[in-house]
């Protein structure tokens, strides 16, 4: 019985791919403008993971993270190989569904939303629409979230991603309804296959809004089947915790676990691997605070902090594997919070694998279905 578990860091890119130019981020590099900024970051089990020597396969040195002689996991580089750059089309890839075209990306000046969407909203739930257009989150509810309590408008926006993103107050709008609202324009957009549509409820009053941890993605319908499906065909148990189920509509999961940041993802992780399953298992970890909290919101130190609290669990995730057991640590794009603007980098990301792979040069993968692959390598 085995088993294995992927934590993605998300966002923890590490350098811009070759076609970085098609979407205007030549020179970004998440984790080393990290470094830089903090005059060499504090990752002590990253490094001796092998994070130093995965970058090292790119010509790169990270401050503070050097390239070690004995590193205890597999080390290695992927690239994505699905056009975007983007939460959903990182996850399929990285669960063996490659992208031939890219999702529906909204304009990003201008009105970003076709008027025949916001008509059936506003009939189908008799309101009026803010916003429609991109922005930055946080930005836009302290700017637009008053007028959103007078007239009670839900605040419809996007990004370089290919996401519609609702924001309510939830004294406004109860969840549920926002919930109900997110449903809706997910069917809607469906044919434009567009990649999410993210339910954002707020709180607070003007000059105070912020968000709350209710946030709930709804995607699009997986094009074919994942590696859970395979999983679960065999007889494997599938896990999800965090925004994992929503990200595949739970589509191959037996267990999710909607977990909210970081400390509660990993809490759970260390949870699950306390228990002592009847049959082999896999969990899908997605630790989202890195990319939501400070990669959008530029804030290098805290990021490197995020990052420094996710280095300090993974002893207490090697002292509950067993010989059996496999752990990968990865990423799924990146958000460089040095780059200029607010969204998504286009950067390859790191590959650490414990397990048999354990201090092996794993080279530099040309797709993210690199982890499909050593997972089904390793529970199949």
């Amino acid at each position: 019985m085995r088993r294995s578990i992927i934590w993605v860091i998300d966002s923890f890119g590490c350098g811009a791919l070759p076609d970085a130019d098609a979407y205007g981020d030549v020179g970004s590099n998440t984790g080393l403008h990290i470094c830089q900024a903090m005059n060499g970051a504090k990752w002590p089990e990253l490094t001796a993971a092998g994070l130093g020597n995965a970058v090292s396969l790119l010509e790169q040195v990270w401050a503070g993270v050097p390239a070690i002689d004995d590193p205890a996991f597999g080390f290695g580089i992927m690239a994505e190989a699905s056009p975007g750059k983007d939460t959903t089309t990182g996850h399929w890839e990285l669960a063996g569904v490659r992208l031939d075209k890219p999702l529906h990306v909204f304009p990003q000046t201008g009105p970003a939303f076709p008027e025949w969407l916001l008509e059936r909203v506003s009939a189908e739930f008799a309101c009026d629409i803010l916003g429609n257009e991109s922005a930055s989150g946080t930005e836009i509810i302290q700017r637009l979230g008053a007028q959103h309590l007078k007239r009670g408008a839900p605040i419809f926006y996007t990004s370089a991603d290919p996401v519609v993103q609702i924001a309510t107050h939830e004294d406004i709008w109860p969840v549920e309804r926002l919930y109900e609202l997110c449903a809706f324009v997910r069917k809607e957009v469906d044919a434009l296959e567009v990649g999410r549509v993210i339910a954002r409820p707020f709180e607070g009053g003007p000059g105070t809004f912020r968000r709350t941890p209710r946030r709930k993605d709804f995607s699009m319908p997986v094009p074919g089947g994942t590696l859970m499906d395979q999983l679960q065909s065999s007889g494997i148990e599938t896990l999800g915790v965090g925004k994992i189920g929503n990200i595949f509509n739970d589509q191959g999961f037996d267990r999710s676990y909607p977990e909210k940041g970081n400390p509660d993802c990993i809490a759970r992780s260390l949870e699950l691997l306390s228990e002592s399953p009847s049959r082999s298992q896999f969990v899908f970890v997605n630790l989202v605070d890195t990319d939501q909290e400070f990669g959008h919101r530029r804030d290098p130190v805290g990021y490197h902090d995020a990052v420094a609290a996710i280095d300090a669990k993974i002893p207490e995730v090697l002292a509950r594997l067993r010989p059996d057991d496999q752990f990968i640590i990865t990423a799924d794009h990146g958000c460089d919070p040095t780059f200029r603007g607010t969204d998504h980098t286009r950067e390859y990301v790191p590959l650490l694998v414990w397990g048999a792979e354990s201090g092996k040069d794993l080279g530099v993968s040309s797709s993210f279905c690199r982890v499909a692959e050593l997972v089904e390598g390793w529970l199949l």
